[in-house]
């Protein structure tokens, strides 16, 4: 954690923001993980199905998370390279046009998959609150804390970068953009739920 903390403080293009947002939802994945792992007593016997469905597919949210920070930090690596090609010919102006775009591109993909993912544990840590011990509750609350911090970070890496595409490819991320301020609203109910629950014990 100290060593990937020293480089995202440093003077580098990357890690940045965007591997920042998926670290958000890679952490949340494995708080929500966590939380059902502790819900394996004879007790939530009834329930293990639901349980060992949640842990397989948080876990596997975890990793889909961690290879999005990797692929943020190459996307974001690919368009500083596509700026920098050359466009002194007709020719040569094209190429780079079209390089720029495609890097544009997927540098708004990675951050719309990690709203992806953010959504899919965000409903992962809802469907666990009623039956995840009581003990480790709080921990489905952070997790609500950073899929929501996931999506918002996401929203300014999709914004910033399809700001830049011609209408047609930026249209694209705009289902995306519409769906983080309904992720965020229930990551703010699941929070405001779990308080509840911490409240009434």
């Amino acid at each position: 954690m100290g060593g990937y903390l020293t480089e995202l403080a440093a003077k580098v293009p990357a890690p940045g923001g965007g591997a920042v947002a998926a670290l958000h939802v890679a952490q949340a994945a494995a708080l929500v993980a966590m939380v059902a792992r502790y819900t394996t007593r004879a007790k939530d016997a009834e329930h293990r199905p639901a349980v060992d469905r949640i842990i397989a597919a948080a876990d596997a949210a975890r990793e889909r998370a961690l290879a999005l920070a990797d692929a943020d930090a190459s996307a974001f690596t690919a368009v500083g390279a596509a700026y920098k090609l050359p466009a002194t010919t007709e020719e040569e102006s094209a190429d780079r046009n079209a390089a720029v775009t495609a890097a544009l591109v997927e540098a708004a993909r990675v951050p719309a998959a990690v709203v992806d993912e953010a959504d899919e544990v965000l409903s992962l840590a809802a469907e666990l609150l009623p039956i995840g011990n009581p003990n480790v509750v709080t921990d489905i609350g952070a997790a609500a804390d950073a899929a929501r911090a996931a999506a918002a970070s996401s929203q300014l890496n999709i914004e910033i970068n399809t700001s830049s595409l011609p209408e047609a490819q930026g249209a694209a991320f705009a289902a995306t953009l519409a769906r983080i301020e309904e992720i965020s609203a229930r990551a703010d109910a699941l929070h405001a739920d779990v308080l509840s629950a911490v409240r009434g014990r």
